[in-house]
């Protein structure tokens, strides 16, 4: 048995249980599971559960194909759906997300007061780095102060030095989704250290280029960038290696046209992450950028814009312009109070 961070490990899980989602005595506490996912995280996090005197449920199934409603087939899709529609709250450490598949869209739609988190991919490094030394107070003043200059911003203009250029406008009224780690109200929550949004999808121009994960397809960190030339917020082409051409026959084998089109983007600001391959890490890698291709949530626009499938690719040490301002340069923040927190996270 590896007894890697196990200290480290009960304390992270104490705070995912007290502190992020204030869990109750008497709540119903579903943890999902396939046989991906880091065994030793599932179980530190139901003894912390019951330790709040919650009621855990562990549900492990077999790791689906895909993710999103293309992992339906594999699913105990009526089972899982009834257990979801009951509970409190609700953890995912799938490896392959439930996040957008039939279970949780109903789950979503229908249980009001269920507070979701996703930690796809969850293992006990990311579990006591991205968790557990985690300085929240800190980072939320610097998430709200970064969300609101760029969501008053009515143009953006991102660019990283592996060749990305790409530009487009923000949508008026359109929230964004801040991730702080919280997850005590209803409603799905990620990870802190993401702010993500959809702008306005069809005025998105220029090369979006990944050349630091993509998935799925299952490539993880890539060898070689792949450069998306997107038109209106379509994917007019995908050039590069064999990834490049992995990922291009990968939306193209759904025959569905919102599989060509971009979903959202984020910025990453979470001060333990590092590039691993997973997914859920790698959209958190301080200074970078992930845009989202396929299928959009409804937390992003209301009703959600359906689709088959959602793949996310990682844009490293990227540099930002806000209305021709320049507010983040290669993956450092400018302004001298971001600079100040960022100080305090570590970074």
């Amino acid at each position: 048995m590896s007894y890697l961070y196990e200290y480290e490990l009960g304390k992270a899980s104490e705070i995912l249980c007290k502190e992020l989602f204030k869990l109750k005595p008497g709540e119903t506490f579903i943890i999902t599971a396939d046989t991906e996912s880091d065994k030793r995280v599932v179980d530190a996090t139901a003894r912390a559960a019951f330790a709040c005197d919650a009621k855990p449920m562990v549900i492990w199934t077999a790791s689906p194909l895909g993710v999103g409603k293309a992992a339906d087939p594999m699913l105990p899709v009526e089972a899982l759906t009834a257990a979801l529609k009951a509970a409190d709250a609700w953890v995912e450490y799938n490896n392959k997300w439930l996040l957008y598949s039939t279970p949780y869209d109903i789950a979503y739609n229908e249980n009001k007061k269920l507070r979701h988190l996703c930690l796809v991919g969850m293992n006990v490094d990311m579990m006591v780095r991205c968790i557990g030394r985690v300085d929240y107070p800190t980072l939320e003043k610097f998430e709200k102060k970064v969300t609101d200059m760029t969501l008053n911003a009515k143009h953006i203009r991102m660019t990283t030095p592996a060749g990305e250029d790409v530009e487009f406008d923000n949508a008026p009224g359109r929230n964004p989704i801040m991730e702080l780690g919280y997850s005590n109200t209803p409603g799905s929550h990620m990870m802190a250290g993401q702010i993500g949004w959809s702008p306005d999808l069809e005025s998105i121009n220029g090369v979006i280029v990944f050349d630091g994960s993509l998935v799925p397809p299952c490539i993880g960190v890539v060898k070689t960038p792949v450069a998306l030339h997107i038109k209106n917020g379509d994917i007019i082409k995908v050039e590069g290696g064999a990834e490049a051409q992995e990922f291009d026959a990968w939306t193209k084998s759904f025959n569905h046209p919102r599989m060509r089109k971009l979903a959202h983007v984020c910025y990453g600001f979470n001060p333990g992450a590092r590039l691993t391959g997973d997914i859920l890490e790698d959209e958190r890698v301080w200074g970078g950028t992930e845009w989202g291709v396929g299928n959009v949530g409804g937390i992003l626009i209301p009703g959600g814009i359906p689709a088959p499938s959602h793949s996310d690719g990682i844009c490293l040490n990227t540099s930002v312009w806000l209305d021709g301002v320049l507010m983040m340069d290669k993956g450092q923040v400018l302004d001298v109070e971001l600079q100040d927190l960022a100080k305090k996270l570590g970074k």
